[in-house]
């Protein structure tokens, strides 16, 4: 880096250099991968056309299996539901139907066709089988709504002369049994055997592409390498010369962070200048920002800084609490007013450790205070009260010398008013009623 600044080289003309090179690999690059494109779009086609086969295939397996649960279900139980959804699928979703008509429609599936097609046909004689058992179970329970086409299936005298249980379990042995069962597994042999000449047919198309397919991946793969060379040495040397620095110091400033020194000399020269009187600055700010929306006794939020936060939160999903000691001018009166300040002081620190950091407690005047929860929307009542509660049994303990206190405080949620001032007297009314209830309690508010 050092020598290409001796010999006055630019970074705008070593950019330009760069980008030629960049582009003419690129259109390598191009070429490359049409090719290769082409060959993979040829295997892709045959291997989702055949996969939309097996899909197919497996499709008669599926609603066979789905029929097979229906049926039993309807022969255990009696419950019609099973009864509507078996005829749905065999009627109205017909998913074997259209997976002798997908496979039929390639010629050179010719073979898996045959083997689903007798899939089909022992799938055909399993219905008839179910067909008979819906039948005994609708005579069993007397069932009136069910599809007509069972009508067809007429039940043996045998048959017939068996009483409703006897029917109810002669209908679920004959979709449970060994004959029943034997059915569903020639079902299955078929459907392998469809399955293994799908396969056979895929492996024998994707043979051919695929070694065309590796000797393109070989070229692609030697000017992909030469590429990604190339570019990690543009981004390297583009970031070191300059633009890391320019980015790191842009995102910096926009967090109002100090610059970190680094890159070229004079950047780290600019970089302390410019931290230096950030510092300076930001001591400034934070001291009078500070001063100017905090209590200076107990470090809470003052009236302005509460004044603030009225006119910028968003209120939905809020609860504000106002609150006062109860009797704190008799604190004041009988242990002075460093009493009172030491009493104002603990009561922030009791309610600091019961919220939330993201919460905000605000001291509007004398022994008056304001808490804003954030985001609790969720959160219940039983909860606030908890908290509550919790302060007032601190702050009943004898501490440092101050003799117990209480609060009372009124509770109202942000979201059912729509002004914040209006808000605030809703709160400052819930805490009078709190007031008139004997003090050392709360009031929620609607």
């Amino acid at each position: 880096m050092k020598r290409l600044k001796e010999k006055g080289v630019s970074l705008r003309k070593l950019n330009i250099v760069l980008i030629v090179i960049a582009i003419l690999l690129a259109v390598v690059v191009a070429y490359s991968t049409r090719r290769l494109s082409q060959t993979f779009r040829n295997i892709t086609a045959a291997s989702e056309e055949y996969m939309k086969l097996e899909k197919a295939a497996h499709e008669l397996m599926d609603a066979s299996d789905y029929l097979t649960e229906n049926v039993q279900r309807f022969t255990i139980d009696g419950d019609v539901t099973f009864l509507n959804r078996y005829f749905t699928e065999a009627f109205e979703s017909n998913r074997r139907e259209a997976a002798l008509a997908k496979l039929g429609s390639d010629e050179r599936t010719e073979t898996a066709s045959e083997h689903l097609s007798d899939a089909m046909a022992n799938s055909m004689e399993l219905m008839k089988r179910e067909y008979y058992a819906m039948r005994l179970v609708v005579e069993a329970t007397g069932c009136t709504d069910y599809p007509k086409v069972l009508d067809d299936f007429e039940l043996s005298p045998d048959d017939e002369a068996l009483s409703p249980e006897e029917k109810m379990r002669h209908a679920t042995e004959m979709v449970l049994d060994g004959d029943y069962y034997e059915l569903k597994n020639k079902i299955r042999s078929d459907m392998q055997a469809c399955l293994d000449e799908i396969d056979k047919i895929l492996y024998s198309t994707e043979g051919a592409v695929i070694y065309s397919l590796k000797r393109e991946l070989i070229v692609v793969r030697v000017v992909i390498i030469v590429q990604t060379l190339f570019f990690f040495m543009l981004i390297g040397l583009t970031a070191r010369l300059g633009i890391r620095p320019v980015l790191r110091a842009v995102e910096k400033i926009k967090q109002d962070s100090p610059i970190p020194e680094m890159g070229a000399r004079e950047f780290r020269y600019l970089a302390r200048a410019y931290n230096k009187l950030f510092t300076k600055y930001r001591s400034s700010i934070e001291k009078l920002s500070y001063k100017a929306s905090h209590d200076e006794l107990t470090g809470a939020y003052n009236r302005a800084g509460f004044d603030h936060l009225l006119k910028n939160l968003n209120f939905e999903n809020v609860y504000m609490m106002l609150l006062d000691v109860d009797n704190f001018k008799s604190i004041n009166d009988n242990y002075g007013h460093e009493a009172g300040d030491k009493a104002l002081t603990r009561l922030v620190q009791v309610m600091r450790a019961a919220f939330r950091d993201d919460d905000y407690i605000c001291r509007i005047g004398g022994d008056e205070f304001v808490i804003i929860m954030m985001n609790s929307g969720e959160m219940n009542q039983r909860l606030i009260e908890s908290k509550i509660n919790r302060i007032n049994e601190e702050l009943e303990k004898e501490d440092d010398g101050l003799p117990p206190m209480s609060i009372s405080v009124g509770i109202v949620r942000g979201d059912e008013v729509t002004d914040p001032e209006n808000l605030l007297k809703k709160t400052d009314a819930a805490m009078y009623e709190s007031k008139k209830k004997g003090k050392h309690t709360y009031t929620f508010i609607d």
